[in-house]
């Protein structure tokens, strides 16, 4: 006789909403792509890196400003978390803009620094307020993988 699978528990993350895996995942094919282009010859490296860094620094003000949504919108935040959302918020992208006119090697430093302080904030809000389970297994393959492409790009020819 087939077994049928028990009632899911609260413990198991629910599934990450496609939609949601497709444009998570797709937002990493610039990271990969780019990473990859750096260890092409010539101009191609060079812009690649230069593309690398950018996107890097939309991508982390962008996750960045997710706080600023979180704060109007979690019921469960106290008004000093919520105060802390909102000037989270802007960090990232207090970091990303001035790695858009340093160094490579500051430049990743500050983008790898923001993307790793970022999920440490997602999950301390996790824990707090209780995102969706698949959010925080989501943030941090993303944030890996950025990550790891950052690292790449600025060891690369």
């Amino acid at each position: 006789m087939p077994m049928t699978p028990g009632p899911r528990t609260t413990t198991e993350p629910a599934p990450t909403p496609t939609i949601v895996a497709l444009l998570g995942y797709g937002g990493l094919l610039p990271f990969v792509l780019l990473a990859v282009a750096v260890f092409v010859d010539g101009e191609i490296a060079s812009r690649g890196r230069d593309a690398l860094l950018a996107y890097g620094g939309v991508i982390l003000s962008f996750v960045g400003a997710l706080h600023w949504g979180f704060a109007m919108s979690l019921a469960a935040l106290s008004p000093r978390q919520r105060t802390l959302c909102f000037i989270w918020s802007v960090v990232p992208a207090l970091l990303a803009w001035p790695a858009l006119l340093v160094d490579t090697t500051t430049a990743n430093v500050l983008l790898i620094g923001g993307f790793l302080s970022t999920y440490w904030q997602y999950r301390r809000l996790a824990v707090s307020v209780g995102l969706p389970g698949w959010y925080l297994p989501l943030r941090s393959r993303l944030t890996v993988v950025a990550c790891l492409c950052l690292i790449a790009g600025s060891v690369g020819p």
